[in-house]
């Protein structure tokens, strides 16, 4: 007996297949976002120091590195995923403390927090309403991120020689931010077309393009406010 095939070409039963990764990974996503923002309510009540959140930065690259990819396939991985997120939420409360501490600074938190959501919803949005395939963009996002990574690395390493480079801070701030709305895209596309069924993965990538975002669009809009 054969399957029964969607419009776009797929089985009924891979169509389901990918429906429940999906779902499994906007749930996890909503989890991690929670508990992420939880981490870093208690980093900003404890006054973390930026030391502790670079600490904790490396620590979280290390599990997405090395201990993510050889958990996905298993129910530690859920588990390494709230580590992550809650070690990046962790470091970020130094950063959301020196915001908030500016004239403005809860109107630049609350603006880069609604302009993230929106950003990720419409994103999203589109991709499951026209069901358009973004696979193509993989290697241009990867060479871009390396780029950007790269980029970013000149400018805390002139930072911390006494030489900072203000508009090459700000063009990684962009560069970030339009390349993590791009993995927005990609990743959803990837699971909505059967290029990613593990949602563990998929909802570390989904994460990791809001965190940046999130953190690109803050210090975007610090720079427009002059502070």
């Amino acid at each position: 007996m054969n399957p029964q095939v969607t419009p776009l070409g797929r089985s009924t039963s891979a169509v389901s297949s990918t429906n429940k990764v999906l779902k499994n990974t906007y749930m996890l996503l909503s989890m991690t976002l929670l508990f992420s923002a939880v981490a870093a309510g208690v980093s900003m009540a404890l006054n973390m120091p930026y030391i502790v959140s670079l600490g904790t930065s490396l620590a979280a690259l290390v599990l997405l590195w090395f201990v993510v990819p050889r958990t996905a396939h298993s129910a530690a991985g859920i588990f390494v995923v709230f580590a992550v997120t809650g070690l990046l939420g962790f470091g970020l409360g130094p950063m959301l403390n020196h915001y908030l501490q500016l004239p403005n600074g809860p109107q630049l938190v609350m603006s880069a927090m609604g302009i993230t959501g929106a950003v990720f919803l419409g994103l999203s949005a589109y991709v499951l309403v026209t069901r358009r395939n973004f696979s193509f963009m993989g290697g241009f996002l990867m060479t871009g991120i390396l780029v950007a990574f790269l980029a970013a690395l000149v400018s805390v390493a002139a930072a911390a020689f006494g030489y900072p480079m203000p508009a090459l801070s700000l063009a990684v701030s962009a560069m970030f931010a339009l390349l993590m709305s791009g993995m927005i895209l990609w990743q959803t596309s990837e699971i909505i077309h059967g290029g990613e069924t593990n949602y563990v993965l998929a909802t570390v990538s989904l994460y990791v393009a809001i965190y940046n975002l999130f953190t690109s669009l803050l210090q975007l809009l610090g720079f427009v406010s002059d502070d």
